[in-house]
């Protein structure tokens, strides 16, 4: 019988904990910010209570008859009832710095994400001028060609949904959210222009923005995905091909596709 490896599962559970940290601290916060909530409720009565005490036999007759008032101040309060609320304080100050914490990995990983992306992009644009250059613009294109109709060979009408947009009856497929529908290519470089426009006062398009344009609905990642106008405008292409059906289908692309840290403000 094998025995278990402890390095090996220790090892695990760490890169596991490590991997799942931003999401324990934030859940460790939560339930620490809850559990103060719970922990102040239940020493207010203790607090009432000393300072009753405080009031009945100590401080009340002095207060009534050098000041006249017939109840503490707030600072009073403070000072004769904080030890009450001290380990709701110290929870509380613990789940901060957790969600602190976790709000601190994130940022760090959002910025060497979009630091990958950008050495990736980057790459790709040298690759792509280094292609044209080796094997000439005509062949680089037919190369795009090829590339468009694997991904709808891959990807067949048959086995999709055909998202009517009521904006053309051409068959097209976007190579990004990997989704057919009905429009022409005359609609989609109108899109393409107008928020080229916009783009021109707002600085930044979200790629849910120009599904928005075109009439699909959003995907998931297209808000954390966009144009700069730092980077350049939007600029599709298209590539035609027969489906698996035999329907002509437009395949569209994106000379400058849709980066990652797209909203940040560039200098």
């Amino acid at each position: 019988m094998n025995k278990p490896n402890l390095s090996k599962i220790a090892k695990g559970i760490q890169e596991s904990l490590k991997k799942h940290s931003p999401e324990i601290l934030t859940g460790i916060g939560i339930a620490g910010m809850i559990t103060t909530a719970i922990m102040a409720v239940k020493a207010t009565p203790k607090a009432l209570r000393i300072l009753q005490d405080k009031w009945d036999n100590e401080l009340g007759e002095e207060i009534i008859s050098s000041e006249g008032r017939e109840q503490f101040t707030p600072i009073e309060v403070a000072k004769y009832a904080w030890t009450c609320y001290v380990p709701a304080a110290i929870l509380g100050g613990m789940s901060i710095v957790c969600l602190i914490g976790a709000s601190s990995i994130n940022s760090r990983r959002r910025a060497a994400l979009a630091a990958a992306y950008a050495i990736s992009e980057s790459a790709q644009k040298e690759y792509k001028g280094k292609v044209v250059d080796v094997i000439g613009e005509k062949k680089e294109q037919e190369v795009r060609e090829a590339i468009a109709k694997n991904k709808i060979d891959k990807d067949p009408v048959g086995n999709r949904e055909v998202i009517i947009t009521k904006s053309g009856n051409t068959l097209c497929y976007d190579c990004i959210s990997g989704r057919y529908f009905k429009s022409d290519i005359e609609r989609l470089k109108q899109a393409m222009n107008k928020l080229n426009r916009d783009m021109l006062v707002d600085m930044y398009i979200s790629l849910n923005d120009f599904y928005y344009e075109i009439g699909l609905g959003h995907i998931a990642i297209g808000n954390d995905l966009g144009w700069n106008i730092n980077n350049g405008l939007i600029d599709l292409y298209f590539s035609s091909h027969l489906a698996e059906d035999g329907t002509p289908c437009v395949v569209i692309n994106y000379t400058l596709a849709p980066r990652y840290d797209y909203n940040r403000l560039l200098v």
